[in-house]
Parts: C-alpha cells; sequence; structure tokens
C-alpha cells in the first residue's frame, strides 16, 4: 500500500512538474475561482501587475478527507460555488468543519467560497488558519498562498501578492524537489 501511494505522489508531481514550466500570457492579475476557473481583476496600478499564480492540478475531493460524510459535504459545496451559489457552499463547508476543524482541506475551501463572495480580508484570514493545520502539506500550503495572493490582488496589495505568488512557488518547487528525491532512495 505504501509504494501504491508513493507511486500516486510521484505521479502527481511529475505532472506538477511539467505544468511548472507554463508561462500564462502577461494579463491582468485574476482571481481563481472554487471551480478553478479564473476571473479577471481590475488592476489598481497598470505596469505594476504582480506575477500570476502558479496552476495547480485540482486535487480530488475523496484526497482532502478519508470521511465520507466529508467528502460528501465537500462534492456537493464544489458543485454549489460552480453553480455561483458561493454562501450555500460556505454553509456546507462550516458543517464540515464542525466534523473535522483541523482539516486544512475544509479551510482552505472555505477561504475560496469568502474570496468568491469578495470578502478578502476574510479569505486571507481562513487560508493563513488552513496553513496552521496543514503542517507538511506544501500542496495545500501553497494554494493557500495563491489564494492570498488573489485576495491581495483583489485588495491592490500587488506588492503582498508578488509576494504570496513567490512562497506558492517556493512551496511548489520544494515538493517537485522532495518527490525527485524520493525516486533516488
Amino acid at each position: 500500500m505504501k509504494n501504491r501511494y508513493g507511486l500516486i505522489v510521484a505521479a502527481w508531481l511529475l505532472l506538477l512538474g511539467g505544468c511548472a514550466g507554463v508561462k500564462a500570457p502577461p494579463a491582468a492579475p485574476s482571481v481563481v475561482t472554487p471551480g478553478g476557473a479564473t476571473t479577471p481583476e481590475a488592476s489598481p496600478q497598470p505596469g505594476a501587475e504582480p506575477a500570476p499564480p502558479a496552476q495547480l492540478e485540482p486535487v480530488p475531493t475523496s484526497a482532502k478527507s478519508s470521511n465520507r460524510a466529508i467528502v460528501a459535504l465537500l462534492e456537493r459545496a464544489e458543485g454549489d460555488s460552480r453553480a455561483g451559489q458561493h454562501e450555500a457552499a460556505g454553509a456546507l463547508l462550516e458543517r464540515a468543519l464542525r466534523i473535522e476543524p483541523r482539516n486544512p482541506w475544509l479551510w482552505h475551501q472555505l477561504a475560496q467560497a469568502r474570496l468568491a463572495q469578495g470578502q478578502y480580508a476574510q479569505a486571507i484570514t481562513l487560508a493563513r488558519k488552513s496553513n496552521s493545520f496543514a503542517a507538511k502539506q506544501r500542496r495545500v500550503q501553497a494554494e493557500n498562498w495563491q489564494l492570498i495572493g488573489n485576495a491581495r490582488v483583489a485588495q491592490g496589495d500587488t506588492a503582498g501578492a508578488e509576494q504570496a505568488f513567490r512562497q506558492s512557488a517556493d512551496l511548489v518547487q520544494q515538493e517537485k524537489d522532495a518527490a525527485g528525491f524520493s525516486f533516488f532512495r
């Protein structure tokens, strides 16, 4: 079982590594919505836009929790988010957090819902809370830093957004380096 998990992680990281070299066209900063789509945001200062966030492959819902009730709530919340019903998604995620209050993916998903609602400060706070529970889960930490970067872009804080996107890219690189090392054991 351990080898199977290692192979799955290695395959995921190889896919992620292949996407890391893809450059996004220089455009206005964008916000990544919970469904993975990007929506353009008006730039507060033309010419001072932060680098766009790295695109990450979606994580399967089943990888975010082993609890079937949580997986069901996450799937419903993701469906509501895709339908633009971010309040309903937030309510489902809050319900899931009552069951698993230390699950970093749930906090991240709730942060995405708040970002989509335009509640940028709360989205940043929730992403930071997610990071506090993420320990060595670089993937969720990287996604949280991307979310923080998107919220900062929306707030007009280009310097803060650049810093957050850099932190996300560093975590992705660390994950790729760790995966490369594990192939030679």
